[in-house]
């Protein structure tokens, strides 16, 4: 039995190695800010490890009416710091008489407010014992990370040490890429990034890596900082890296067979429980033929300490092997340089009113709530000219306006003047598909590049899919029916709100015509359930191994994280529900998406240009195209894509398929007008 008397903070221990240390408390702010609660500590021998004398265990009194807000961590006198709760216990209020134990039976997580008893902390308190001499200061770090709602106070804490000390787990092999980062002493903030070593020990796809094998695939110095919004909040972090030489200027190198770039991302994943929301949307949206960022899943050390399974991803970026589209230069302010290429984005907005500008078209189903801000993401604020600025600014208000006019899918003047339209069509057939809770509110990326080079507004690419695929408890994101871009029906006090652009796009029976032939055309390749699946099978067989590890270090299968709404009891249950999910969601959309009367000819016509229910067009021969024609009589000519006549008028008599010769033409994209009815189609001859 062990006896410990404690006054004025300082132990005296009788005859025992059990040291208890106490500490006073203090208020918790509620502007944003943190505060850390120190106990000096003195008079231990030796250095803290796993087996003989470390520490024990954290206890903590805390007064607190919505504990969620709350992120509480120890930190250690070298600075290691341990997540104990981070927005845990929903609204309920208090932490009395809680304690922190690696070996407690219930985790925190899992754990309901008021919290009271023993619990296994969020992190592994044992990394603390690492061998660092244990006198000196400890700090319990707070931080209320929903600012300006709800006051707390800390009453008390302590810290035990003992010869029983908390342990932790040390990767020792992986089938996946291991990830080394060393950032030699300090904090990641959330910006700037700080220089910091990385090295990768990867020996290529099927064999194994050890954490003893030499770093064969990279080595060297890369910029790190925090990433993630609402993630950010979440015990397990995202970063942002960039590859830096020596005197931290960027160097592209290529990781894991992507194309050489020297921006990058590892994602978390935290609230994802199958570890691959994310890296199964970006395949899926590749495999229809729009860019996703690469994705590898590796394991990751940070300073010493695992910290789980991260997707490795590509940043969204203007580059040749990413968003391929030109790079604008200071210089480029007029002509044909002045119009590309931009990416623009819809998020959340960080600072005062954000960078970029509010859309003229409020959201469909809350005109009245917050607008729709439109975002510079390349160039970025700080570089954007006014004259790039105005450019885009000025493009994305004709579109919304054509989207307004009385003939909006008009070639010449509507919404396909500006958009490529079977991008559009694609994006949201993939956030339906997935029915993504943030979709085309947050994280929803455009881009444009020059008139020379296409010149149309793209969506895309696809980003941040973690609450997708039913994970998520809100706004009826765990339903498999239900529409993504008819949000603001159901959540429409949420501050984010769908732009006004996608309804107004579903109310056009041509779009309806596009997207419908889109899905008729994908449901039996990539979009396919075989195809899915076999997406699924691929990425969650390469985590069989790592998410044990993963969830070693964050125990939280079976217990709820927001925003969960399904909670299986094991990895596998988790993908289980997610192949569930996706059969489930693509029988509702089947179903569910919009019919169309018209035929679909993918191969022949230009779908994205295709404008008017009054005609069709697809091609019967090399000179002859077959035209229906439901407006009666007009004049049909052949025109060019820079304007040209290329064929006499023909004359159809009335409603019906008539013929219309072709002159000889080599492979590219034509127009065929109607000059009676001023209806056109975009026929494209392939090469």
């Amino acid at each position: 039995m062990r006896m410990v008397l404690v006054a004025a903070g300082l132990p005296f221990t009788l005859g025992l190695a059990a040291q208890t240390f106490n500490g006073l408390g203090g208020i918790i702010p509620d502007d944003g800010s943190s505060v850390d609660f120190a106990i000096p500590v003195n008079a231990l021998s030796g250095a803290l490890d796993t087996s003989a004398f470390g520490v024990e265990q954290v206890c903590i009194n805390a007064l607190h009416p919505w504990v969620a807000d709350l992120e509480i961590s120890l930190v250690a006198p070298d600075g290691t710091m341990v997540p104990l709760s981070v927005s845990n216990g929903g609204d309920g209020n208090n932490y009395t008489n809680t304690c922190f134990e690696q070996d407690a039976a219930q985790s925190i997580v899992g754990a309901a407010a008021p919290f009271t008893g023993t619990f296994r902390p969020q992190g592994q308190l044992g990394l603390v014992n690492n061998g660092q001499n244990g006198n000196g200061t400890w700090n319990l770090h707070i931080h209320d990370n929903y600012a300006f709602a709800d006051a707390g106070v800390l009453l008390s804490w302590s810290i035990t040490f003992g010869n029983d000390p908390a342990g932790y787990f040390a990767l020792t092999g992986s089938d996946l890429p291991i990830l080394v980062i060393n950032t030699n002493g300090q904090d990641i903030p959330n910006d700037p990034k700080i220089m910091a070593e990385m090295g990768i020990i990867w020996n290529g796809p099927g064999v194994r890596n050890e954490i003893t094998d030499p770093f064969n695939h990279y080595e060297g110095r890369i910029g790190i900082e925090l990433r993630g919004a609402s993630s950010s909040s979440f015990p397990k972090k995202s970063f942002g890296l960039e590859t830096w030489d020596i005197f931290g200027n960027s160097i592209n190198v290529s990781l894991f067979g992507m194309p050489a770039e020297n921006d990058w991302v590892l994602s978390a994943g935290y609230n994802d429980k199958s570890l691959l929301r994310n890296a199964f949307t970006y395949a899926t949206s590749r495999a229809v033929g729009r860019y996703a960022p690469r994705t590898m899943h590796v394991d990751v050390i940070l300073n010493g300490a695992y910290i789980g399974v991260y997707t490795f991803c590509e940043k969204i970026k203007r580059d040749a092997g990413r968003v391929d589209i030109a790079t604008l230069q200071p210089v480029d302010i007029s002509g044909d340089e002045l119009t590309g290429g931009y990416i623009i984005k819809v998020d959340k907005v960080n600072g005062a009113g954000g960078d970029g500008w509010t859309s003229i078209l409020p959201p469909a189903f809350n005109p009245g709530g917050q607008d729709v801000h439109i975002q510079y993401e390349e160039p970025a604020p700080d570089e954007i000219l006014w004259q790039q600025a105005d450019y885009i600014e000025a493009y994305v208000d004709s579109f919304e306006t054509a989207l307004l006019s009385a003939n909006p899918a008009d070639t010449t003047t509507g919404y396909p003047h500006f958009i490529d339209v079977t991008s559009f069509a694609d994006h949201l057939l993939m956030t339906e598909l997935v029915k993504n809770g943030d979709g085309l509110r947050i994280s929803t990326f455009y881009y444009k590049d020059k008139n020379s080079n296409g010149g149309k507004l793209k969506a895309g690419p696809l980003w941040d899919y973690d609450i997708s695929m039913g994970n998520g408890n809100y706004c009826n994101i765990w339903r498999v029916d239900g529409w993504v871009h008819r949000f603001g029906e159901v959540c429409g006090g949420d501050g984010y709100q769908v732009s006004g652009w996608w309804e107004k796009l579903m109310n056009d029976v041509h779009f309806r015509h596009v997207l419908r032939c889109r899905w008729e055309e994908l449901k039996t390749g990539p979009l396919s359930l075989a195809a899915i699946n076999a997406r699924i099978d691929s990425l969650s067989g390469h985590l069989n191994e790592s998410q044990g590890f993963n969830f070693t270090v964050w125990p939280i299968l079976g217990a709820y994280v927001w925003p969960n709404h399904y909670i299986a009891a094991d990895y596998a249950g988790e993908v289980d529900t997610l192949r569930w999910f996706l059969q489930e969601r693509w029988a509702w959309l089947d179903a569910n998406l919009p019919v169309t009367t018209l035929p679909c000819q993918q191969s022949t016509i230009g779908l994205e240009e295709l404008h008017t229910t009054s005609s069709s067009a697809h091609f019967e021969a090399d000179d002859l195209v077959l035209v229906t024609n439901e407006q009666g009589k007009g004049l049909w000519v052949l025109h060019d894509a820079g304007g040209r006549t290329l064929s006499a008028p023909v004359a159809t008599l009335g409603p019906g398929t008539w013929r219309i010769p072709l002159p000889d033409l080599p492979g590219g994209v034509y127009l065929l007008r109607n000059s009676t009815t001023g209806s056109s189609l975009r026929v494209v001859r392939p090469h």
